[in-house]
């Protein structure tokens, strides 16, 4: 049998691709457009490099109050301790994330080809729902603790180990601490546990418990004197329980996310101002740009329905307790499936309606079944997959291109240093 190119030449490809994504984080990070979210970030990080005053509570919530914990304000104000350079938290973001794709990518080569490792580095780190987040702000950071809690759950599956039980936990409470979206992992750990695909080292649970409850402390005593902290919505936890939308919009960026309908805010935005300033022909570029985006994604929503489904046909006579789980791909549809149960309840519990950066951490889960449809696809289908392949990556790279340099978030008119260095200048800053 001959070697196909993909595998002769595997490193070589995945060190390209992984270049790649980190000089299209960097694109996306110098042409952020600063705004309240960085703003608050950047205001605990500095306040704490700057005047060693550490905020015990993280970013404003939409409805419930500041997130629980310092670990936002460390993030930030740490590298800066080491590095007096607005570029110092950023390039620990970028780093986190490539900690992401590789504990991802250390549960993928377990089960599938290299071919599709192939493809997940192109799914997940190429993607635009990845790389559309590379900037300053709290939910930036979900999805490497959504890669942690899922690399450590496959590393206890056979048997107990203090480490990772440490770090599954760990995952769970350094989520809290960047954003209500974090139940979404400790309802997939109870899943896991219900159905006997984690073995736990309880020493290693307690540990982590014990350390995420005494980084808290802080948090409390602020708490118990603060009222600004704390916010009364004028919704209730389980809104979305008597309110059908926000459940079925919840479960459709488990879709979306498998999809390439990105965010609206990389579709609609785009003026396309650096590419002419004849008003009319910006109109046709946008909506050409639209329009495409539109049918592509609406297309693909579609073909990952459909995976869904059958991925759903397969685990159903496994879902069970005490049912046996046949083949490894099966604890990774399970897992998948304990996915979008936590996102129903926390949509059903949760007093807003979310947006896609409220389940962002579920992404990297979201193409699972993706990945097990491609898997068996490829093997009869070897030249069509190069070219959905080699289509996919030029697909995303234009697109991150231009949202990196023209949608709601991002601006090429702008330089991030200089945003940060003028807000300094307007909090007062300085060291």
């Amino acid at each position: 049998m001959s070697i196909s190119l993909s595998e002769k030449h595997f490193n070589r490809f995945r060190i390209l691709g992984l270049c790649s994504g980190i000089l299209l984080a960097i694109l996306y990070a110098n042409y952020q457009i600063i705004t309240g979210d960085q703003e608050q970030m950047l205001f605990k990080g500095y306040l704490g490099a700057f005047q060693d005053t550490w905020l015990a509570y993280g970013n404003a919530a939409s409805a419930v109050g500041n997130v629980p914990g310092s670990l936002s304000a460390w993030i930030v104000g740490g590298p800066l301790l080491l590095w007096n350079n607005p570029w110092a938290p950023m390039l620990l973001l970028i780093g986190l994330r490539v900690l992401s794709y590789l504990m991802l990518d250390d549960v993928i080569k377990q089960v599938f080809s290299q071919q599709v490792r192939l493809f997940f580095m192109v799914a997940y780190w190429l993607n635009p729902w990845l790389l559309y987040d590379s900037q300053l702000y709290n939910p930036a950071y979900l999805c490497f603790f959504a890669a942690l809690h899922f690399w450590s759950a496959f590393n206890l599956r056979d048997k107990p180990n203090f480490i990772f039980s440490f770090l599954h936990v760990l995952a769970i409470g350094g989520a809290m601490q960047f954003h209500y979206s974090w139940p979404v992992l400790a309802v997939i750990s109870c899943y896991l546990l219900y159905r006997k695909m984690s073995q736990p080292n309880w020493w290693g649970v307690v540990a982590a418990g014990l350390v995420i409850l005494a980084s808290l402390i802080p948090y409390f005593q602020e708490y118990a004197n603060n009222e600004a902290i704390s916010r009364e919505s004028d919704r209730y936890i389980g809104y979305g329980l008597v309110h059908v939308y926000p459940v079925l919009k919840a479960v459709l960026y488990w879709l979306r996310y498998a999809s390439t309908l990105f965010s609206n805010r990389i579709i609609t935005d785009t003026t396309f101002d650096w590419l002419t300033t004849i008003g009319w022909l910006q109109l046709v570029f946008q909506y050409l740009w639209q329009a495409i985006l539109y049918l592509v994604g609406a297309s693909t929503v579609v073909l990952a329905a459909k995976i869904n489904w059958r991925a759903w046909k397969t685990v159903k006579p496994l879902i069970k307790r005490n049912v046996a789980i046949p083949e490894t791909t099966h604890w990774l549809l399970l897992y998948a499936t304990a996915t979008v149960l936590a996102i129903v309840i926390n949509a059903m519990l949760s007093p807003i309606t979310f947006s896609y950066w409220h389940l962002i951490m579920t992404f990297p889960i979201a193409l699972i079944p993706i990945l097990v449809a491609v898997e068996r696809w490829q093997q009869d289908n070897a030249d069509k997959f190069k070219t959905l392949l080699l289509g996919l990556t030029a697909f995303f790279l234009v697109v991150n291109l231009i949202a990196a340099c023209d949608s709601e978030k991002y601006s090429h008119k702008v330089n991030y240093a200089e945003q940060v260095d003028v807000y300094l200048q307007k909090e007062g800053l300085s060291r």
